[in-house]
């Protein structure tokens, strides 16, 4: 971070930046913490209708230019013998956003991750993110989203469930 600061042509012994590297070093290890954790998952009851988290927050670093990007996660599983604690498929994208990322790569570990822990009979996961990488530098396009998809069984497989998915993500299943 020093040799940053001193590559943009400030000082980072004047007052204002002498603790800056430290301070950022704390910041990206809070930030990039890719925490793993135990996942809860319980025998299934018997549901085997999709069930779908809409618009869990997620933040990340692009591992291109170290630069944010954020947005909203929508996953969802049709259950065959498992289930999963609601809460830990927030965990779960929170713990694989905690790392240097591209979204892509990120969506895919999402539901590979599920698909891994549940064996459902279908796993569909839609990332929406506003990349500061875009907003900032470059094309400085502020507001654009860019989205990405994974689907597993029969979100891939067949059409309704997954235009069931879609549907749901986009609009809360409003029909």
């Amino acid at each position: 971070m020093r040799q940053i600061l001193v590559a943009i042509g400030d000082d980072p012994d004047r007052p204002g930046l002498v603790d800056t590297p430290a301070r950022v070093a704390r910041m990206y290890e809070e930030i990039l913490w890719g925490g793993d954790f135990t996942p809860t998952v319980f025998e299934n009851p018997g549901y085997d209708e999709m069930v779908v988290e809409r618009g869990i927050p997620f933040c990340s670093l692009c591992e291109h230019h170290l630069l944010p990007f954020l947005g909203v996660a929508h996953v969802a599983y049709v259950p065959a013998g498992k289930v999963i604690g609601l809460s830990k498929i927030a965990r779960l994208v929170r713990a694989r956003a905690g790392r240097l990322q591209i979204q892509e790569r990120l969506t895919a570990e999402i539901a590979d991750e599920l698909d891994r822990l549940l064996h459902p009979t279908g796993v569909g996961v839609v990332l929406e993110g506003e990349h500061l990488c875009m907003t900032m530098r470059g094309v400085r396009c502020p507001g654009t989203v860019t989205v990405t998809s994974a689907l597993r069984g029969c979100l891939k497989d067949k059409p309704e469930a997954r235009a069931e998915f879609f549907a749901i993500c986009r609009d809360g299943g409003k029909r």
